[in-house]
């Protein structure tokens, strides 16, 4: 699954997510489990009221390592 993130049109970070999610151009969200909870709670809650899938990812550091960044990332989407 994270492998679509490194070929796809993604964003990254949480604000990205935000409004991707917000103006309906998001497909996926990917949501680190050890970011901080109230990150992740507002972003899985405007998904589930968004019908968009969130995938769960182990760490940041995957997740950054996945967008091909080299910092940890809380989040990303991949766009429609």
């Amino acid at each position: 699954m994270l492998s679509r993130l490194k070929s796809g049109k993604k964003l990254v970070g949480i604000n990205q997510c935000l409004k991707a999610v917000k103006n309906g151009s998001a497909l996926t969200v990917f949501l680190a489990e050890d970011a901080e909870n109230r990150i992740k709670l507002s972003l899985s809650e405007l998904c589930r009221t968004q019908n968009v899938e969130v995938v769960s990812v182990s760490t940041m550091k995957e997740l950054g390592e996945a967008c091909g960044i080299e910092v940890g990332a809380a989040a990303a989407v991949l766009l429609k």
